[in-house]
């Protein structure tokens, strides 16, 4: 398909281009379709820029005539010139909420599907600014508000720099007509209260410019973290002695010294215990775990243990405190003084 010069239809093939030019992974891509614009335009725009595009449908099964909607997407794929188009349907489950639930299953099916390429997804400019708006609520540090990243393998976002309103001009000047999902328009959703509320109200007040502004912090909070992880890394492995010295079966094989680590700056230091804590196992750490963690090591008054998410069935995760060692290992029970 032959596509139109346009300002819109130049702008997203200039994006794309620019990414598979930048990571350089060869010329095949797959892109997760859902139908709505941002995914249309993007499957497009790949089609033009890349050697061969296969188009990926989730269909989630969460409201009447979804299959429907994801043949329509399919059909349109193929008609656009993708290679393929694969229906993937999932099931839902329940845990920790609608949204998340349906993007564990999402990301698992594209997971799944992708024989090895690179995913590319319809994140725009604007759900950048959403995602730093959403982890600035969150309060858990510069992590959470550095956004999405243009590449995390195997996931790629290329129409970060791409405004919500031109994907939309795209679909339209090649004539196609997206599916509006209606749960973009439920304000029982954060984000979306953020897309037609918060956001709109913070262009006002301060005048536009409000989601590239956002996008450019993000992309140097991004910077920033990569070398602060490094530096933490390094800190790690002069901070790290293994096997493990609780004599516990189930222990963490490293253990970390609380004197290097408390000469450290607490930046790097944090950094450097959440990655130990996540390559133990931990799950879902939030800041007051890290603080509570960091306490260990730069407040010792023989607290007792910090239980973390990531226990076995019957059993804790805690990060505790032995001779002078940061320990980690799996426990029956909150023993106590133990916090979570």
């Amino acid at each position: 398909m032959r596509l139109p010069e346009t300002s819109a239809v130049l702008e997203l093939r200039h994006a794309v281009r620019g990414w598979l030019v930048r990571h350089d992974l060869g010329s095949a891509v797959a892109v997760a379709l859902s139908g709505g614009a941002d995914s249309l335009a993007l499957t497009a725009a790949a089609v033009a820029e890349a050697g061969s595009v296969d188009a990926l449908i989730v269909d989630h099964q969460l409201q009447p005539g979804s299959a429907a909607v994801a043949a329509t997407a399919a059909a349109t794929a193929l008609k656009l010139g993708c290679r393929s188009a694969h229906v993937l349907p999932v099931e839902v489950g329940r845990e920790g909420g609608m949204e998340a639930a349906a993007r564990k299953a999402r990301y698992a099916a594209l997971d799944g599907a992708r024989e090895g390429l690179p995913v590319l997804l319809g994140h725009t400019l604007d759900d950048q600014a959403e995602t730093v708006l959403l982890g600035l609520a969150r309060g858990s540090g510069p992590r959470s508000i550095q956004g999405m990243a243009a590449y995390s393998p195997p996931w790629g976002r290329p129409l970060l720099g791409v405004r919500r309103t031109v994907t939309r001009q795209f679909c339209a000047d090649l004539g196609l007509i997206p599916h509006e999902d209606p749960h973009n328009d439920s304000p029982e959703f954060t984000r979306v209260r953020l897309r037609a509320e918060v956001v709109p109200l913070l262009e006002d007040v301060l005048g536009g410019g409000v989601a590239e502004a956002l996008g450019r912090t993000a992309e140097q909070l991004r910077e920033d973290n990569t070398v602060l992880d490094e530096l933490a890394h390094d800190l790690l492995r002069v901070a790290s002695h293994g096997p493990g010295h609780t004599g516990d079966t189930h222990a963490h094989d490293v253990t970390l010294s609380c004197e290097t680590l408390a000469t450290a700056p607490t930046a790097l230091r944090r950094r450097a215990i959440r990655a130990w804590l996540l390559d133990g196992g931990a799950k879902a750490l939030t800041g007051k775990h890290l603080q509570a963690v960091d306490q260990l090591v730069t407040a010792w008054r023989g607290q007792g243990g910090v239980a973390v998410g990531g226990g076995e069935p019957g059993t804790r995760l805690v990060a505790g405190r032995e001779h002078g060692r940061l320990t980690l290992a799996h426990t029956d029970r909150v023993r106590p003084g133990e916090r979570e």
